[in-house]
This record gives C-alpha cells, structure tokens and sequence, in this order.
C-alpha cells in the first residue's frame, strides 16, 4: 500500500510538474506503447504470430482512445489535484485555525485561570476592604467618640480657663495673639475672635506695648521662661499690676509655636504690702505719742527723785526714794528698748557721738548700778582694770542704755553674791582706744545650748518655776548687740548653769584729749524772767516750775491750749514754753495762732519728751527753740542766752489781729461749700436738682475712688491726675469747694513735693466727702425751710 501510494503521489507530482498536457501526450504515448506491447503479447500469444494490422490497430486505437481517456484522467487528477491542494490548504487552515484555537484555549485557559485569580484576588480584596471598611467605619466611630471627647474636653479646659481670674493667653512667633481665656478678653475690652490675630500693639499703650514686645522677644530669643511684674489698665480706666508669666510653647514634634502667658492680678498684695508701710508709718506715729506719754511723766519721776535725794532726807526716805529713783530709770530704759525695736525693725537705729566725760561717765554707771544692787541685796563691785581716756567721741546714751541692760540683766538673774563691772582701755595710736567692759554675775547661768540665740529678738532664757520673776522684754541684748556693731565692735557672752554669766562689750573709740566746756552765761541770762508755761500733766508742772522757781523766774501755769490762748498777754512775759502734745491741740497749734493774732511775741519755745535731733522742723513750725524734758539749769539758761540776750522777747504788746471769731461756723462752712455758686443756682432751680446731682455724686464716687486707689498703687502719675480731675469736676458741679480744692492739688504734679502730699489728699477726700455731703445735705435743708 505504501508503494502504491508512493506512485500515486509521483503521478500526481509528475502531472503538477509537467502541466496537464504534456502530461496527457506523455501518458498517451506511453499507453499507445503499452497497449501495443499488450497486443502484441496477446496476439503472439493467441495466433503465435503478429501481424503488422495488428499492430496498426492497437497503434489507432491508441491514438484515438488514449488521449481522451487520458486527458479526460488528467482532468479528473488535475482537479483532485486542485481538490487536494485545497483540501491541503483548508486542512493547513484547519490546523492553523486548530492552532490558533489551542492558542486562543490556552489563552482562554490561561486568561480563565488569571481570571479565577484575580476574581480570588477581588474576592480577598473584596473580604479586605469589607474589614478595612468596617475598621475605618470603627475608627471613624472611635474618632467621632475621641472629638466628642476631645470637645467636651476643651470646652470643659476652655470653662476652666475661663473661670480663672488669671489671664491667660497665647501669642505667636508674630506676637499674634492666637487665644485668650475671659479674664483676658475683660482686660482688653476684646472678644476672643476679636483679639486673634491683633498684636500687642493694636491692644495695649503704647508704653505698655513696648514692655510686653520685649519681654517676648526675650522668651523667643533666650527660649527660656520669664516672669515679670506689669501694670495693665482696663477699658474703664481701673489699672490692676500683673505677675505675669511668658513660657515657650511647643508642638508635638517639638517645633516652636510661639508662646503662653499667664497673668495673675496682685493689686491687693501690692494694697496689702503699702497698707502694711501705711501700718509701719502708723505704728512709728503711735511709738513717737507712746514716747511722749511714757516720757513725760517717766521725766517727772526721775526729776523729782533726783531733787528729793539732793534734799534732806532719813535714812528710810532715802532708801525709798532711791528705790523709786533706780525703778524710774529702769522703766525708762526697759521702754528705751520698745523704741529702739521699732526703729530696729525699720532699720533705723541711729549714732550720734558728741565728746564724753569718760570718767565721770564710769563713776555714774557705778552709781546707778550700786543702787539697783542695794535694793536686791547685792554687792556691786567697779573694777577698773587699767587706766581709761578720760575723754572719748562715742554715744554716751547708747552705750548707756547698752551697759544698762547688761548690769540690768544680770542684777534680774542673780539671786545671791554680786554683780562685777570690769573696766579696761588699750590704746590703739594715739586717736582710737579699744575700751572693754565686762559684766560679771554669779546669777543662774544660761545654757551652752542657748548662748547662740541670746541675741536674738525676744528670746527669754527660761529655767524653771523658780526663776519666773527673771523675764523681760527679751529684745534688750537684741538691740544692745546692734548698737554696739554699729559702734564697731561687738558683744559675747560666756555661762555656766548654777555658776552665773559674763557678757563682754568690745568697742573702738576715738579718744579726745579735753572738752571744750561752755562759756559762762551772761549775767543778762540769769535775770529773773517771767515765763508763761502750757502743759497738761501735773508731775511735769511740778518739777518744771520748783526748777524754773529755784533759778529766780516766776512762773505762769496755763493747762490747755484754749486756756492759754484765753489768758495769754505778750506784754506780761518774757518767755513761752510749749508743750507739744496738748489735749485739745498741739503747741505748733498754738504758736500758730498766737503769731497770727500778734504782731511781737515773747520767744516760744516748744517742750517736747521726744529726742530732738533737728530743730528745724521746730522752727519751720513757728517755734524759736525747743528742749526736752526732763528739763535741765543747762537747757533753760542756753535758751535764754540764745533767745532774750539777741533781744527775741519784746515786752511791748499790741492789738490782736484778729478780735472777731463771732462768725466761725460761717466761715467753716464757707470753706466746706461754694455758697455763692448754690445759692444762685438754688435761686434758679430749686433745691430738688441739686439733690438729685447729690445723688449722682454718691454713686459715682466709689467707682471714682476704686480707679484712683489703683492709681495710687500703680503710682501711676497720669492717671492719678486724670482721676482726680473727674472727681474736681463733680465736686465742683454740686459746690463742695474742700473736695474741689484738694481735689486741684491732686491733678496738680507740678506742685512742690506732690508725690510726698498726694496720699494725703487723697485720704483726705476719701475720709471728707461724705462729712462734706452731709453738711450740704442740712445747708440745702434750711434753705428749704
């Protein structure tokens, strides 16, 4: 089978090859060949002979035959041929479409099976975004809850920051402001949405701007915190100072944002600091009328004494009198120590050395001391331990007043034995000598415990019941140990419990070789005069008037200011002493009317139990000299040289210039009210307008007064001014002419020492206008009736 068609094919091959007609003229000749080789072999075959018909026959035959059969069987092939090759062609088709097909399954496939992936994928991305979904639903659920939150929160903070007085606020690098609680929008007059954006420039002075500007500038520059005091002023004028505090403020990732700054309003601590100075000036006022009352007749005990142990007296007098006379001393020192804690709180403890009779000085020491021992039943023994100057430069009653609270002290604690005043001079050239006292007791001791706080203010060694009768101010060693620094040395002490205490004063003095004593006076001096005294406590009277009598004078009494403005001549004296502290008024007080209602006047001279350490402020008062009390021969016959012998005193009187007081409470009200102004304007519209421009008065003045005590403690000139000028206008307006009046000093800075009188002023409208109003309440009632 495969040979034959292996001869197909080359038939067909052959007949492609050849064409169609070549084909058949070959296949017919061939035949023609065959078909007489065929009939040759039969007819050899069948007749054993061939003839040549026979072979012209099968020749024609052929020939006739063959090539239709032939060419009619090239046709057939030629076109199974073409049907073949189309065939061939259709099956390459086929395969090539069959292929393609496989492709395009495989691709299908391939695309199928991606397909299914990325459906897998969808689906996966499809679960994924599902739970995303839901997370981002959850999330967005936790972040709503969160802002929820995150609100409540803030409007809780931002009601918290708002119900805090404290300013708080926030600013940028700009020196925007970004924020601001209530507090802060209330200082500036400003909303919150209102203040955003502005700066300081657009809220604030321009001084006060300045100030805020650069201490911002420092916290951003120095990026440090930063607290500082500020006065800041409210929309209605009020002025309140600030703590304010300025802190850098920072995001999250640690960038600089700008700053937050907290104020906290401290007018009242600054009220309350100058209330306290007012309270100190206050309590140095009632310290000078306790000296006044203390001294005074603390100096009538002392004088008194004094002239009574110089006097004939027993034994048992004098024991008594000494005793009243050490007493008296003792108080005296002991109230000594009152004031001189004062100043000491004040820091005002104050030096004033003069030349010194040393000797003399020790002997007296030794005198008092001897005395104050007697009365316990103790020895006091004076030692002195080397040669002393007999003149120092020091302040002999501070050093005084210190040795007397150490001998005081140890004759206080000392039950049995003695008390042992040592006194030792070295001298350290010939100008400064280093003098030493100690002070020896055999009294109870101190603990070694204690001996570093015995100088301390108010400490008080305390030892048992038995020792209950030994306590006292506790500040006498205090003050003592600061005098004697300021003299340049320095106090210590040594002790033993049962055994006693020795304290030891070191001081550097200059050392002086004499004292230029006074000259004598003049014989003018020692004339008896006749002296008009005024002074209000008895004992003074007593001892003034047996002193002034026991030089020669005569001596008027007159206990009241109003008594001696009645009875007063100048014709009949030659001298007026004046006590200071009265009790209806004040010898300035007096002076002042007595220069006003006479030409020439005998020489005043004020009396005071006070230290006089500048008599200026006595003269620049009305007075031509002044002394203290107790007083003394030296004191009474130096004012007298000074005064009568310059020819101060003339005896010749005239008239008073002033006679007519008949119309005083005209005059007092004329003072008080513009009666002219409210008269005429009474006369126009009646008394009821007045009343009710009264009315607005009283409102109005405590909002007035509130702005202007924050002026007052900002110190805030312009302001205090501008306060002052509203309040001259109302008063004004209504005719209070002392409120109007003191209330034009007020506005007035140009006035001499007005910082000093301005507290004055303005205390003294505080205090007056509403005595003012009540006296223009009843003057406006009886013009009614």
């Amino acid at each position: 089978m495969k040979q034959i068609k292996m001869l197909a094919q080359f038939y067909v091959d052959l007949l492609v090859k050849l064409g169609i007609v070549r084909f058949s003229l070959l296949l017919a000749l061939a035949l023609v060949a065959l078909a007489v080789v065929v009939q040759v072999g039969v007819t050899l075959a069948l007749q054993g002979e061939v003839l040549d018909i026979d072979i012209v026959r099968s020749v024609f035959f052929g020939l006739l035959i063959t090539p239709w059969a032939v060419y009619f069987l090239s046709v057939v092939v030629d076109q199974l041929e073409d049907s073949r090759q189309r065939l061939s062609k259709l099956v390459t088709k086929l395969e090539e479409m069959r292929s393609r097909d496989l492709t395009l399954n495989k691709q299908l496939k391939d695309n199928i099976t991606e397909l299914n992936q990325q459906i897998e994928v969808r689906i996966k991305a499809e679960e994924e975004r599902r739970i995303a979904m839901q997370d981002l639903e959850n999330e967005v659920a936790q972040r709503e809850s969160a802002q929820l939150e995150l609100a409540e929160q803030s409007a809780l903070l931002k009601s918290f920051l708002d119900a805090s007085p404290d300013l708080i606020y926030y600013r940028n690098e700009k020196n925007e402001f970004s924020g601001c609680n209530r507090a802060m929008a209330e200082l500036t007059g400003r909303t919150e949405q209102e203040l955003v954006g502005l700066t300081p420039w657009d809220v604030y002075s321009e001084e006060v701007a300045v100030k805020i500007v650069e201490t911002d500038q420092q916290v951003f520059t120095q990026n440090i915190s930063l607290t500082y005091e500020q006065w800041l002023e409210y929309p209605d004028g009020r002025k309140a100072i600030f703590e304010l505090r300025k802190v850098p403020f920072y995001s999250r990732d640690g960038r600089r944002l700008g700053l937050m700054g907290f104020g906290r309003d401290i007018t009242e601590r600054k009220q309350y600091q100058e209330a306290q100075e007012k309270a100190s000036r206050d309590k140095t006022a009632f310290i000078s009328t306790i000296s006044h009352e203390l001294r005074t007749p603390l100096n009538g005990i002392v004088g008194l004494s004094r002239m009574l142990l110089e006097g004939p007296l027993n034994d048992q007098q004098r024991g008594y009198m000494r005793t009243i006379y050490v007493s008296a001393i003792t108080l005296g020192n002991i109230f000594n120590d009152i004031i001189d804690m004062d100043k000491s709180d004040r820091r005002r403890l104050e030096l004033l050395p003069t030349p010194l009779d040393f000797d003399a000085f020790i002997e007296e020491m030794g005198n008092i001391s001897g005395l104050m021992a007697e009365q316990k039943g103790l020895r006091f023994d004076l030692e002195q331990l080397t040669d002393l100057p007999p003149y120092i430069q020091v302040d002999g009653t501070r050093l005084r007043q210190v040795l007397w609270n150490l001998i005081s002290n140890a004759t206080k604690f000392t039950k049995e034995g003695g008390v042992i005043l040592s006194v030792s001079s070295e001298l350290l050239d010939n100008q400064q000598a280093e003098i030493t006292f100690e002070i020896e007791d055999s009294g109870i001791g101190i603990p070694e415990s204690e001996l570093d706080k015995v100088f301390a203010m108010y400490y008080q060694v305390k030892q048992g019941q038995d020792n209950l009768h030994a306590v006292g101010t506790g500040i006498g060693l205090a003050v003592s140990r600061q005098l004697v620094n300021m003299m340049g040395g320095d106090i210590e002490v040594s002790s033993e419990v049962g055994e006693g205490s020795t304290f030891t004063v070191t001081i550097c003095v200059p050392v002086l070789e004499q004292i230029v004593e006074d000259e004598e006076l003049p014989e003018l001096a020692q004339r008896s005069l006749r002296i008009f005294m005024v002074e209000d406590i008895e004992l003074n009277i007593t001892v003034a008037k047996a002193l002034l009598e026991g030089l020669g004078h005569q001596v008027t009494v007159a206990m009241r200011g109003d008594e001696a403005l009645e009875v007063f001549t100048p014709g009949q004296y030659d001298l007026v002493l004046l006590d200071i502290q009265l009790p209806d008024m004040t010898g300035f007080e007096i002076a002042k009317v007595l220069r006003a209602r006479y030409r020439q006047l005998p020489p005043l001279v004020a009396l005071t139990a006070n230290v006089i350490k500048d008599k200026h402020e006595y003269l620049d008062q009305g007075m031509d000299d002044a002394i203290s009390k107790p007083l003394s021969v030296k004191a009474i016959n130096t004012v007298i040289q000074a005064l009568i012998q310059q020819g101060a005193s003339q005896t010749d009187s005239t008239e008073p210039v002033i006679a007519d007081e008949s119309r005083l409470s005209e005059d007092t009200l004329s003072k008080l009210l513009d009666l002219e102004m409210l008269d005429s304007y009474v006369d126009i519209v009646g008394a009821q307008p007045v009343y009710d421009s009264l009315a607005m008065f009283e409102k109005m003045m405590p909002e007035y007064l509130a702005i202007l005590d924050s002026n007052m403690t900002a110190k805030d000139k312009d302001g205090i001014k501008f306060e002052a000028h509203k309040i001259k206008g109302a008063a004004g307006s209504i005719g209070l002419k002392r409120i109007q009046q003191v209330a034009q000093k007020a506005q007035s800075p140009e006035l001499p020492a007005w910082w000093e009188n301005i507290e004055d002023w303005v205390d003294e409208i505080k205090t007056s206008y509403q005595a003012d109003l009540k006296v223009l309440k009843t003057w406006l009632a009886s013009k009614e009736t």
